[in-house]
């Protein structure tokens, strides 16, 4: 079983992007507070997280650096050549559902309108 469900906030706004293929992903990392603390001080974990598709049109719309979100997924580990030749390992969470637990401007501005939410659900294959 590889399930992961987070609480955290983004440390930097969300990067949107594509595939040569043409679908949407959107890459942010959140910072997890450990739930023990090692010499009175508790210690967070940086974690990156991937979401695709529609829900990484709305994470790249709604969140923003500091912004609260959970997550649930899996850990999924690739490789890629970098220019020097290396073989580089990248371990990541790959997000299947984002819940905004707190959204851009929490003065107002900018908060999710959730009618106008893109729908996650499409291309699934059932």
């Amino acid at each position: 079983m590889n399930k992961v469900f987070l609480i955290g906030n983004l440390t930097k706004d969300p990067e949107l992007a594509s595939t040569s293929n043409g679908i949407k992903f959107c890459r942010f990392t959140l910072a997890v507070s450990r739930s023990y603390s090692k010499d009175g001080k508790r210690e967070t974990d940086f974690l990156p997280v991937v979401v695709w598709r529609a829900q990484a049109d709305n994470c790249a719309r709604y969140l923003k650096k500091g912004s609260k979100a959970a997550i649930s997924g899996s850990v999924q580990t690739r490789s890629y050549d970098a220019q020097d030749g290396t073989r580089r390992y990248v371990t990541e969470i790959a997000a299947d559902e984002v819940q905004f637990l707190s959204t851009k401007g929490e003065d107002g501005e900018g908060d999710v309108d959730f009618d106008d939410l893109k729908p996650i659900d499409e291309d699934l294959p059932f």
